[in-house]
């Protein structure tokens, strides 16, 4: 019996998608479902699939937040990121490069662009680190936190995850909230994923 005629007990349990955008068919991410479904039904597809959704999530999320932040804020979203990553640090509002690399994975030579073009737009500075001879602190300036009180207070009322999920009860958010809370913490506690982004240049 060949692979495409052999459906396991797993693969049958997969939920098939419908179509419901609109009238206007499958969406992509539901035809590569079932495109997978049909070609590799023999196997338990669920992380596979779960991993392709996250990966296309993070994609678009990714790119319709860095649009919103050059068209409202003129910054970029990778920018915009460290002064949040700053914002919720709490008071004094100050962080090593470091810490700040790790936070955002990405690399250490792409946090010391994102902050010489934060302290060129006034937004943050840089402090020497008392405990590191020659190294510095990024800290928000007065301009760069009441920039960025006004930015989250926007973000939380019109998120970019808005129009998907309206279609979910408050509780159903929450739930999908802690489920996916659960699995980055797993993911980053479990050893075998190297966070460090300068591990693979």
């Amino acid at each position: 019996m060949g692979k495409k005629e052999q459906t396991s007990h797993r693969a049958k349990s997969l939920p098939v998608p419908a179509a419901k955008s609109g009238g206007n068919g499958a969406s992509l991410s539901e035809l590569i479902t079932l495109q997978w479904q049909a070609e590799r039904g023999d196997l338990d597809l669920r992380d596979f699939l779960l991993a392709i959704y996250f990966m296309r999530l993070g994609t678009i999320v990714d790119r319709a937040y860095d649009r919103m932040c050059k068209t409202r804020y003129g910054v970029s979203g990778g920018d915009m990121r460290v002064l949040l990553a700053l914002r919720r640090s709490g008071p004094p509002y100050v962080r090593r490069p470091t810490d700040l690399f790790r936070a955002l994975l990405v690399t250490s030579g792409a946090i010391t662009k994102k902050v010489d073009r934060l302290v060129e737009a006034g937004l943050a500075e840089r402090l020497p680190d008392p405990s590191h001879n020659g190294g510095f602190l990024v800290h928000l300036t007065k301009r760069g936190l009441q920039f960025v009180e006004e930015t989250v207070e926007s973000l939380a009322s019109e998120p970019i995850l808005a129009p998907a999920m309206r279609q979910f009860s408050s509780a159903e958010r929450d739930e999908i909230n802690r489920y996916a809370l659960r699995i980055l913490s797993a993911l980053e506690h479990s050893g075998g994923i190297d966070l460090d982004a300068d591990a693979d240049q």
